[in-house]
């Protein structure tokens, strides 16, 4: 500490003398002094902050931050005595930069276990069709059907997830108001009829959606023009306006993807889509060809004649698929060029019996089964994303969980890599897959893909599964693997 000044020749007072002997003001300017002197001695020491990496959830572009996160405004003070250095005439006042606001401190993880990722894509599939998902049943109140989207898009948020797959076309059909395909008949309970009161269902999927910062990923169904041999189809749908492009399968009228017409046509779907709503991404699951069922065929033969080009029948239906997947990408790129394009395949490509590139299980096949050639689509980067259902335990023999995580790993290509896990199968153990009794399954598979450095995210089957929480598996998210927000991968 330095000494300090001699007060008895600033204040003109003898300190040899008694207290009592100093006047009001003397003792006013002694204590003012002291003051003076206990700041200008004490050693400015360095505080260490602690500051936390950035957690906060995934915000849209031009969506604010929560007031938490916002920085909060500094007022300017400027100081009445000006620096030593500056003659009065010469002081400016400098405008202050508002500092950011320090992060909460990241406590300890409640569980043991590597710290949840910066940036995660965290997704749940919530379908539609038949009324798996939402709405709980076919013609409820349009107020009704909101209430029960907010609770699962609540759920969602609550449980850590920072993104939604919704399913807005199921059947030539649709989840909302601006396009020409009819209102769903899961949605009002009879095709073509509008929801009452009136309201547009995706308008206010978005909305809810975006307000809680869950990124929208619109989900559509690709080959399926009716359901079953119920549906019901009301004279503008498709199959009535275009019958030459159906063929009859099982009960099902679905599209001839070999037709070119009707690869433009969904393309042309999807792309309006783009065009009259905010969604953050274009999803289409497994369904291309049918997957086989005994004694039926899938009758394209007149039109393997007219565009097979000496093609054999598999690869010309996988062409048509390629194709396919291209003018989707193609399209809605046009309209958006920002828009992310994502497909949910059937988990194994190929396995190494087929084709030593193959993965090495025994199971079906979507290259063949199919004629989904999901290998090529990501290593020549027509989708940005791609979700492989893989659907079985880590203990399933024939296709072992990390055996196919870690093929997926090494075959990816450019585009993101997140698995599709089969949350519905919790509970809900098979002969040859027994596994999904244990509460460690689900957990432990998300713990194996944060050791694979290819996979960036999740996505799980479907929304209800997580609300009854099976095997507790909503409350291993939201305590442990996902009790810290991520971003969603840029």
């Amino acid at each position: 500490m330095t000494k300090g000044p001699n007060l008895s020749v600033i204040l003109g007072i003898d300190f040899a003398k008694s207290a009592h002997c100093m006047n009001r003001t003397q003792r006013y300017l002694l204590y003012l002094a002291l003051v003076v002197i206990g700041v200008n001695c004490r050693t400015p020491k360095s505080i260490p902050s602690r500051t936390s990496p950035n957690r906060m959830g995934s915000a849209r572009p031009g969506t604010p931050l929560p007031t938490s996160a916002q920085p909060k405004a500094t007022t300017a003070v400027v100081s009445a005595t000006p620096p030593r250095s500056a003659s009065p005439a010469s002081v400016t006042i400098a405008k202050l930069t508002p500092k950011p606001v320090a992060e909460p401190l990241l406590l300890e993880p409640a569980l043991p276990g590597i710290m949840p990722p910066k940036r995660e894509f965290r997704a749940v599939w919530i379908a539609t069709v038949e009324n798996i998902d939402w709405p709980s049943k076919k013609g409820l109140p349009a107020t009704e059907q909101q209430r029960e989207l907010c609770e699962l898009f609540d759920m969602t948020q609550q449980t850590g997830l920072n993104a939604v797959v919704v399913q807005i076309r199921a059947a030539a059909d649709a989840f909302y108001a601006k396009g020409a395909e009819p209102w769903s008949e899961w949605l009002t309970g009879q095709q073509g009829l509008a929801p009452a009161p009136y309201y547009d269902p995706l308008d206010f999927m978005l909305n809810e959606a975006h307000s809680r910062n869950l990124e929208f990923h619109a989900w559509f169904n690709l080959d399926r023009a009716t359901f079953n041999r119920l549906s019901n189809p009301v004279p503008t749908h498709i199959s009535y306006q275009r019958p030459n492009w159906m063929i009859e399968y099982a009960g099902r009228k679905l599209f001839n993807l070999g037709l070119p017409d009707v690869r433009a046509y969904i393309a042309g779907v999807a792309a309006n889509l783009v065009r009259n709503y905010d969604v953050d991404g274009v999803h289409f699951d497994d369904y291309f060809y049918p997957y086989a069922e005994p004694g039926h065929t899938f009758a394209d033969d007149q039109t393997y004649k007219l565009y097979g080009n000496g093609l054999t029948k598999g690869d010309w239906r996988r062409q048509n698929v390629d194709q396919l997947v291209q003018q989707i990408g193609d399209s809605i790129r046009a309209v958006r060029p920002t828009i992310k394009f994502g497909i949910s395949p059937f988990g194994i490509w190929k396995n190494q019996a087929a084709d030593p590139l193959g993965s090495a299980t025994n199971g079906g096949q979507s290259y063949f089964d199919i004629y989904a050639d999901t290998r090529k689509w990501v290593q020549a980067g027509w989708v940005d994303y791609i979700v492989p259902q893989v659907y079985f335990s880590t203990e399933f023999g024939r296709a072992p969980y990390r055996t196919l995580v870690d093929w997926w790993t090494q075959n990816n290509g450019r585009g993101h890599l997140y698995i599709g896990h089969g949350a519905y199968r919790l509970t809900h153990p098979t002969k040859t897959d027994a596994a999904w009794l244990d509460r460690s399954q689900m957990p432990d598979q998300v713990r194996h893909n944060r050791q694979r450095s290819g996979v960036t995210g999740s996505v799980y089957f479907s929304a209800q599964s997580l609300m009854k929480n099976l095997n507790g598996f909503r409350d291993s998210l939201r305590t442990d693997l996902y009790r810290l927000p991520a971003l969603i991968p840029p």
